[in-house]
């Protein structure tokens, strides 16, 4: 007898444009870790930060591929569309991180001291780290919303903004954590609330949008996710004019980098590094506001 239900497997999640560009994920990201692993080498907190990128984006674009193949994920209760989108776009920025910091701290020209083998070995897993952020963001070029297209929040310019808000807000807390002094003043003290509180309620507006729960709420989801967004533009705009006085103004501050602070060690890099990024992710919340204007969320896809 025939089934009449169709076919059990879903070949185009293998064959598409963005099923290809998956599987080159998952081919690109064996390569560096077992690279790195075999006699690449890593160590101290940046290498562990890469294996650890390299491993967790394998497995879970290994968990995607799987579930659309055998069609799984229809089983799930969560929002696919969202789940995939807002993963493609961490991953996109994970991995250009990676990419980034692995060659900058373990590539070297000359084999001393630690052998051309392994000279080899390192930069052959930078390539394919590089190779690996152009997979996923080909996946975030592919599956992002186009003008007119009815689509899950995530892909769209603002769901994907959201994404980066939030992994922008992780490099903050970052350097805050690495003696940035934040504590000194109650002025700098505010600031950090600001980010705090925005990186929460984004991480809350990703997960619900991922766990498709929008609709359940008793609240208009839509209007508050852009009157958040609007209040956040504000909090960030105190926080670009608060921070910079109270670290580099010479009333509280010191407008110049202290001659005897140690490289990797310095109040002084934090903040700089505080400052920059809190004018990034004020720019990406001004464009995240423009964007949420005229979109409309979609959680069941």
């Amino acid at each position: 007898m025939e089934s009449t239900g169709g076919p059990y497997l879903n070949t185009a999640a293998v064959t598409s444009p963005v099923g290809i560009a998956r599987l080159l994920q998952m081919t690109f990201g064996c390569a560096t870790f077992s690279l790195v692993a075999h006699q690449g080498g890593f160590s101290a907190a940046y290498g562990t930060f890469c294996m650890f990128v390299w491993t967790f984006c394998f497995a879970i674009t290994v968990f995607i591929i799987t579930c659309e193949f055998t069609r799984l994920h229809s089983c799930l209760t969560i929002s696919w569309g969202n789940f995939t989108a807002a993963f493609a776009m961490l991953a996109t920025l994970m991995s250009v991180t990676a990419a980034v910091i692995y060659p900058l701290y373990f590539v070297q020209l000359g084999c001393y001291p630690i052998g051309c083998e392994v000279r080899d070995f390192r930069i052959a897993a930078s390539v394919f780290a590089g190779l690996l952020f152009i997979a996923y963001a080909t996946e975030v070029f592919l599956t992002r919303a186009k003008p007119g297209q009815v689509t899950s929040y995530m892909a769209t310019i603002s769901g994907l903004l959201k994404i980066v808000q939030a992994f922008v807000a992780c490099i903050i807390f970052g350097a805050l954590v690495n003696d940035s002094q934040y504590s000194k003043y109650v002025a700098t003290q505010w600031c950090v609330a600001v980010y705090s509180f925005c990186f929460v309620v984004t991480v809350v507006v990703v997960a619900f949008n991922v766990t498709g729960k929008t609709a359940l709420l008793w609240f208009p989801f839509e209007r508050s996710v852009v009157i958040y967004t609007f209040g956040a533009v504000l909090l960030y705009m105190s926080a670009a004019v608060i921070w910079p006085v109270f670290c580099f103004d010479s009333k509280y501050g010191s407008p110049q980098r202290p001659g005897l602070c140690a490289k990797g060690r310095c109040p002084w890099d934090s903040q700089l590094v505080i400052a920059i990024f809190t004018y990034v992710n004020l720019l990406l919340y001004v464009v995240d506001l423009a964007y949420s204007q005229r979109i409309r969320f979609v959680s069941h896809l």
